[in-house]
């Protein structure tokens, strides 16, 4: 998991760089609210970041406003970290887009939970994108199998896109997640099945 950090005190920056990348994180720098905001932006950002309240150029706030602004950044999981305490300061930054908050001096513990906290809700958020991708394709599927098939008027098999002709079977079992059973319908029972069975029956009759 990468995350960016956005923190303009060198010290501070350094430490929250050094304790992310010992929980196992891969860490994005910045030093400012214009350098955390261009990097957010940029194609493969982060999916977590870090950012202090006051910086120059752009305050942490304002990086949030910007973001949540567009819809595509509407995953993103923004803590800001600030070392002011009033309840004002918190509504404004939660108003903001943020989606938690860290007073300065913070606890290392206090921090860590809170990162792992937005690392399991990113994740979540992949395997439910994930999963809607593949209710998606299981759709497309479907419909596919409500358009117009070519099916040979003899054999019966169906040609697909490749010009292949399959068996029913085979194109179904290719394109839904239908599970193919074989039965006999009652017309085929008394045009097929029942004159063989008589004739059978009487070949077995006593002469």
């Amino acid at each position: 998991m990468r995350i960016l950090i956005a923190e303009d005190d060198p010290e501070t920056s350094r430490l929250l760089r050094a304790l992310l990348v010992k929980w196992g994180y891969e860490v994005v720098a910045t030093r400012d609210g214009r350098e955390a905001s261009t990097a957010l932006q940029a194609e493969g950002a982060p999916r977590l970041a870090i950012l202090d309240v006051m910086m120059p150029y752009m305050s942490g706030i304002e990086v949030c406003q910007r973001l949540r602004q567009t819809p595509e950044h509407a995953g993103l999981y923004v803590i800001l970290l600030t070392a002011r305490t009033s309840k004002d300061d918190t509504v404004a930054g939660l108003a903001a887009g943020a989606d938690d908050y860290i007073t300065k001096p913070f606890d290392i513990q206090e921090l860590r939970a809170r990162v792992q906290v937005g690392v399991r809700i990113i994740e979540l958020q992949e395997s439910l994108a994930e999963r809607v991708r593949e209710l998606e394709d299981a759709l497309s599927q479907v419909k596919q199998l409500r358009g117009l098939l070519p099916i040979c008027s003899y054999c019966k098999k169906i040609r697909d896109d490749q010009n292949y002709w399959q068996k029913v079977e085979s194109y179904l079992s290719e394109h839904s997640t239908a599970r193919i059973s074989h039965s006999v319908c009652p017309d085929c029972y008394a045009d097929f099945v029942k004159p063989e069975l008589e004739k059978l029956h009487r070949r077995q009759e006593p002469q």
